[in-house]
């Protein structure tokens, strides 16, 4: 049983997942409130399916980029459960955690985590739309930032943008890529982090003996 926790952003997501099936998920939009929110938010989960922290068998945590503290806490947590209950840890990249979800996309996908002031944290990913659903999709770039002008003058057509996007950022992607119709942007909806992937993308790594030191392990930071 892994219990994944996302909160690199105001967007929080966690789930728990058995191998087979999300049991259940929760996704919240937090103002800063990250710390105290947590810890009940994880109570309420384990209660809707009645298990109980000794029954967790893994941990997955989502790395960011994101916020400086939003990331650290979800990272914190999960670093004294796996103390306390001598569990493995798996670190993903939140950016990988929304690719994902659209692996099977008939187009690369542009992942994008806002940043503040205007800026994203984003990657780009292949996809494949007759490849197996559960392979993670291939990153083309390093994680980088920048602003939506900026990440599109490194893109070319044809590219799906996902991630959280309000309504001003829909818009200036829109006004951006005018004109080409091979270049979709996604609706608020198809952004959201979900711990859910999350956790699969974890399952598929711990399964390989490929977790993380809980000593060593830190959120990814980006200037």
């Amino acid at each position: 049983m892994l219990l994944a926790l996302d909160t690199a952003t105001s967007a929080a997501s966690i789930a728990l997942y058995d191998g087979e099936f999300v049991l259940a998920e929760l996704n919240w939009r937090t103002q800063r409130r990250h710390t105290r929110e947590l810890a009940p938010q994880v109570d309420r989960l384990l209660g809707l399916v009645q298990v109980t922290p000794e029954q967790l068998t893994g941990l997955a945590v989502g790395l960011g980029p994101g916020s400086y503290t939003g990331t650290r806490i979800a990272l914190s947590y999960a670093k004294g459960l796996v103390a306390a209950l001598a569990l493995p840890l798996v670190g993903v990249s939140s950016l990988d955690v929304l690719a994902y979800l659209y692996g099977i996309a008939p187009m690369p996908v542009c992942a994008l985590v806002a940043m503040g002031r205007g800026r994203y944290a984003w990657a780009l990913y292949a996809t494949d739309p007759w490849a197996d659903p559960l392979r993670a999709p291939q990153r083309l770039t390093p994680y980088r930032v920048g602003s939506l002008e900026e990440i599109s003058s490194h893109l070319q057509p044809p590219v799906m943008f996902v991630g959280e996007l309000d309504t001003r950022g829909q818009e200036a992607l829109r006004q951006l890529w005018d004109g080409y119709p091979d270049v979709v942007v996604s609706p608020p909806a198809w952004g959201t982090r979900r711990a859910g992937a999350l956790a699969e993308l974890a399952w598929l790594r711990w399964h390989r003996g490929a977790w993380d030191d809980p000593a060593t392990l830190s959120p990814i930071y980006l200037k």
